[in-house]
C-alpha cells in the first residue's frame, strides 16, 4: 500500500464523510430527526465550518485506524498462507478483516469518542473548539477509562462486521481480476 496517496485519500474522503456524520449525529441526539431540517440549522448556525466541526478529529481517528488496520490484515493473511501453505482462500481474508478491523476499532474508540464529543458539543464551548486533547481530557477527568471507550463493543462488532464483508469481497474482487488478467492474451 502506497502510503502518501493512501492517507491523503483518507483526508480527501472526510471531506464528505464529516458532514454526513456531523448531521447524522445531531439526528441521533435531536428531538426532531428531519435530516434535511438539521442540515439547514446548521448551516444558519454555524455556517459552513458547523458542517466540517470534527473534521481534524476525524482524520486523526482514520490515520491511525487505518495504519492499524491494514497492515494487521496483511500480517494475519501472510501468517495464515505461512501456517496453511497456502495463500488463504477470501473467506479466510475476511476473517483476517474481520480480526484487524476489530482490533484497530478498539485501539482508537478514544479518538472516536473525541470525535463524537467535538461534533456535538453546544456551540461557542472549549470542546467545540475541537482540540482532540482537551476532549479526551475532559473525558478523562469526568469519566474515566470507562468513558474513553465508551461504545467501544457496539463499534468494534460493527467494524469487525466490515472489515469481513469489505476485505472479503475486495481480495475476492483482486483474485477475480487476477485471473481474467492471466487468461486474456
Amino acid at each position: 500500500m502506497e502510503r502518501p496517496g493512501f492517507m491523503a485519500s483518507l483526508v480527501v474522503a472526510c471531506l464528505i464523510r464529516v458532514p454526513s456524520e456531523v448531521v447524522k449525529q445531531r439526528a441521533q441526539v435531536s428531538s426532531s430527526s428531519r435530516t434535511f431540517q438539521i442540515f439547514s440549522n446548521v448551516l444558519y448556525q454555524e455556517g459552513i465550518r458547523g458542517l466540517y466541526r470534527g473534521y481534524t478529529s476525524t482524520v486523526l481517528r482514520e490515520i491511525p485506524f487505518s495504519l492499524v488496520q491494514f497492515p494487521l490484515w496483511e500480517s494475519l493473511k501472510a501468517l495464515w498462507s505461512w501456517r496453511q501453505d497456502h495463500v488463504v482462500d477470501c473467506w479466510q481474508s475476511a476473517v483476517c478483516g474481520a480480526f484487524a478491523g476489530g482490533f484497530a476499532a478498539v485501539v482508537t474508540t478514544p479518538l472516536d469518542v473525541a470525535k463524537t464529543r467535538i461534533m456535538l458539543a453546544k456551540v461557542g464551548s472549549s470542546t467545540a473548539s475541537g482540540n482532540v486533547l482537551s476532549a479526551l481530557h475532559g473525558v478523562w477527568r469526568t469519566q474515566g477509562l470507562a468513558g474513553l471507550f465508551a461504545g467501544v463493543f457496539p463499534r468494534t462488532a460493527a467494524i469487525s462486521l466490515g472489515g469481513f464483508i469489505f476485505l472479503g469481497a475486495y481480495d475476492q474482487t483482486r483474485s477475480l481480476l487476477l485471473e481474467l488478467g492471466r487468461g486474456s492474451p
